[in-house]
């Protein structure tokens, strides 16, 4: 109900967030980013997400014309994922977040939770 209230909204930062505004969404453009992938390669790549959430993350992603979703009519059925004209747009601003990730990494790490007890 939100995410419709967010990408009907007058404010550009809302309609963006509705379609980006999980923490798995933007790790499936940066993973989508140069190939193609079926869900068990997205799954096995992302790791830590459930396939419950990877499907809900899919089918929002496709509602909001970021994915491509192609079915192979075959046995066993095979779907693969990849991004569209919109999505790929995505990219260069999702490659900026992982650069400024990367220079303020170790800012982060020595910061972390775990770092400090060590040090204790």
């Amino acid at each position: 109900m939100t995410r419709n209230l967010f990408k009907y909204s007058d404010c550009p930062m809302h309609r963006s967030m509705a379609i980006l505004g999980t923490k798995w969404k933007p790790i499936v453009i940066y993973m989508l980013r140069e190939r193609t992938a079926r869900f068990g390669q997205l799954h096995a790549a992302i790791g830590s997400i459930s396939k419950k959430v990877l499907t809900t993350t899919l089918k929002e992603l496709e509602e909001d014309g970021i994915l491509h979703r192609k079915e192979f009519k075959e046995l066993p059925p095979r779907v693969e994922y990849s991004l569209t004209e919109r999505g790929r747009t995505l990219v260069p601003i999702i490659i900026q977040l992982a650069k400024w990730d990367n220079e303020h990494y170790e800012h982060n790490k020595k910061n972390h939770p775990a770092q400090k007890e060590a040090a204790v």
